[in-house]
């Protein structure tokens, strides 16, 4: 026997241990009527309700500038190393190293911003989930009330019937709530 918690326990005790935390399980599983269990695929919901798409348009759009700028960056950044490669030979050596100079710099501060914009894009697109998170869960839980659900799980888990699958439902749920909101998403 060992001493866990000041108390001794064997084998036998954590036995005794999993049946106390599992009989509310098997309490519902013998209680009379039938449970009505489902299951409810987040991933799937986050990608597809139409307050996260919304949202991620509307990041989108205001990000669209830097990701512009971005881009012209890296156009002007080609268009240098194109002229080393082509020119290099036929430059004077202060001139190729002045190049190089600023090829390096600009290849620097691309990466830079670059870093800077998806650590920026993140955060706004996690800000907007954590705003949006309630919404979805509460229609999660108005959906499973309305229609009598005992139990509902998220996914992913190691295995469930197709039969109990209620994320479609609750998707039409969100989407009816997104036409009928007078507030833009």
């Amino acid at each position: 026997m060992r001493e866990i918690g000041g108390t001794k326990r064997g084998p036998g005790g954590i036995v005794w241990m999993l049946l106390a935390l599992l009989f509310p399980l098997i309490a519902l599983a013998q209680s009379p009527g039938a449970q009505k269990i489902g299951y409810v695929d987040m991933k799937r919901l986050l990608d597809n309700a139409p307050q996260v798409v919304a949202a991620r348009a509307q990041i989108a759009s205001e990000f669209r500038e830097r990701d512009a700028q971005l881009k012209v960056e890296q156009a002007r950044l080609d268009a240098l190393i194109v002229r080393e490669r082509r020119d290099a030979a036929t430059m004077t050596k202060p001139a190729a190293e002045a190049l190089q100079r600023e090829i390096l710099t600009l290849q620097r501060g691309i990466e830079r911003t670059r870093k800077q914009l998806n650590d920026d894009l993140k955060a706004r697109g996690d800000a907007e989930l954590s705003r949006r998170w309630p919404e979805i869960t509460d229609a999660v839980i108005e959906y499973a009330r309305a229609n009598g659900y005992d139990l509902v799980v998220p996914a992913p888990m190691l295995y469930a019937s197709a039969r109990i699958d209620i994320t479609d439902e609750v998707l039409a749920r969100l989407r009816a709530q997104a036409a009928a909101s007078d507030t833009p998403r």
